[in-house]
């Protein structure tokens, strides 16, 4: 039976070469939720990708960023949310500066699973060198846990 309240450990990963820490998976919640949190380096822009199982919620805790959904884009400050629906090509970029540390929630743990798949144990201050040859690997691990990576952002 699931318990009420779980306190758990953040783990923290190296994905993409971005510190992120898993807050919660679906070990933690009954397959129903992911948190994760991310420091990214300003300038940085994810892939263009779709989720078709789960919805995607962005929360700022510092820095900025710009969300896009669809044809819609907005940016997001500290203490702002955003909101990516399953079927919708999404994706981002950090603006200013200075580096955004946000939380990323799905409404199930395979964002979660996902990151554990696709990152490395963060066990020291640097992340690993990025190989670009390990992208398709990251592609099709995106597409079991029910993600497809579809290129870069447009327009950026």
């Amino acid at each position: 039976m699931p318990k009420a309240v779980v306190a758990v450990p953040a783990e923290r990963r190296w994905f993409l070469g971005l510190p992120t820490w898993i807050r919660a998976s679906g070990a933690e919640t009954n397959g129903t939720l992911s948190l994760l949190e991310q420091v990214i380096p300003p300038g940085f822009v994810s892939p263009w990708h779709v989720h078709h199982n789960e919805d995607e919620s962005f929360y700022v805790i510092d820095g900025t960023m710009t969300v896009v959904v669809g044809d819609s884009a907005v940016t997001l400050n500290a203490g702002d949310f955003g909101f990516g629906p399953r079927g919708i090509p999404h994706g981002f970029r950090i603006e200013g500066t200075k580096p955004a540390r946000i939380l990323l929630m799905t409404n199930s743990g395979g964002l979660a699973a996902f990151i554990r798949e696709t990152s490395v144990p963060a066990e020291g201050a640097a992340p690993p060198e990025l190989n670009p040859a390990d992208l398709p690997k990251v592609a099709a691990a995106a597409e079991r846990h029910g993600m497809t990576i579809l290129g870069p952002m447009p327009g950026i």
